[in-house]
């Protein structure tokens, strides 16, 4: 992957997260006692706080509103080392994501409402020519409409800059079936793959095969996540398996987003696939520890700590 560039390009989601986590088992119909924070997500600004936090030079497109979330999501964001002059701010409320969790920190329901991220526009992808120009990489989420997708994968090809998408959700996966064969990097869980690649895909073997396929449509890499069951992936060098790391779960929220950072930190920097991949479990593992949406402790010194043998 080339690393010529001075930046590495985000564009997507920037996000409130409200999440009630349960003390014991939900009852639909019925509250329950249990414990509710406030963090800021999206998953663009998930990986781009990531690979802040890992020592990459990142620059954030996205928009936030003219509210105090907004401005809390822009300081928390800036702190962490990510460009965010080139953030939106409209007169709109911001972004945001609520998700109900269960005692063990698994997502069960969620809402999000991202309709400010219609300001985000083909012209405005336009607008930041020399953003693409002097990328190393462009990573972005399924969030953005599918004419901004293509708006900025066609700016990414002008420039040959390897393009990373995180699929974000079952229901945005299948916007990117249509941009398989402009794909550096693909990090779907087994749902999305299976939504790409229309059949199920369930288990070790099956994702292993699905990331063959994957890559045979024209990705790059394609990362297969399988929750507590870790990751299978595949390029034209070959595929591979890494396991999860066990670990006590606070909050699964942030976790794939965490590895998407890691394993696009992995590659611009040259490091051999296999413990690219390593890298991302274990940013995946100590996001899992943590319950904010992005660990705030996130270091490449702490992922090398845990890494899989």
């Amino acid at each position: 992957m080339s690393t010529q560039g001075s930046h590495i390009l985000v564009i997507g989601a920037a996000t409130v997260d409200v999440k009630g986590r349960a003390q014991k088992g939900l009852q639909l119909g019925s509250s329950v006692p249990g414990a509710i924070k406030v963090s800021f997500g999206g998953v663009a600004r998930n990986v781009a706080e990531n690979l802040a936090r890992l020592g990459q030079s990142v620059v954030l497109i996205s928009a936030v509103g003219n509210d105090s979330f907004g401005k809390t999501i822009l300081e928390r964001t800036a702190s962490s080392g990510v460009d965010v002059t080139h953030v939106a701010v409209v007169g709109e409320h911001s972004a945001a994501y609520m998700a109900i969790l269960d005692e063990r920190g698994s997502k069960t329901f969620a809402v999000d409402e991202m309709g400010i991220l219609d300001s985000i526009t083909p012209a405005l992808i336009q607008s930041h020519s020399q953003l693409f120009r002097d990328a190393t990489v462009l990573a972005l989420d399924a969030n953005l409409a599918p004419p901004v997708l293509a708006a900025a994968i066609r700016a990414a090809r002008r420039n040959n800059i390897p393009v990373a998408i995180d699929p974000t959700s079952a229901t945005l996966a299948p916007r990117l079936k249509k941009h398989l064969g402009d794909l550096a990097i693909l990090t779907p869980n087994e749902t999305e793959a299976g939504l790409l690649l229309g059949r199920v895909v369930k288990g070790r073997a099956e994702a292993t095969a699905a990331a063959q396929e994957l890559v045979a449509l024209g990705v790059g890499l394609a990362v297969i996540t399988l929750g507590e069951e870790g990751l299978c992936y595949a390029s034209s060098r070959g595929s591979g398996y890494i396991p999860a790391i066990r670990c006590e779960v606070v909050d699964y929220t942030g976790a794939g987003d965490a590895l998407t950072a890691a394993v696009v930190y992995g590659l611009v920097n040259g490091l051999p696939l296999d413990e690219a991949m390593r890298l991302g479990v274990s940013a995946a593992t100590l996001t899992l520890r943590c319950p904010e949406t992005v660990c705030p402790d996130m270091s490449l010194e702490r992922l090398y700590d845990q890494l899989v043998i």
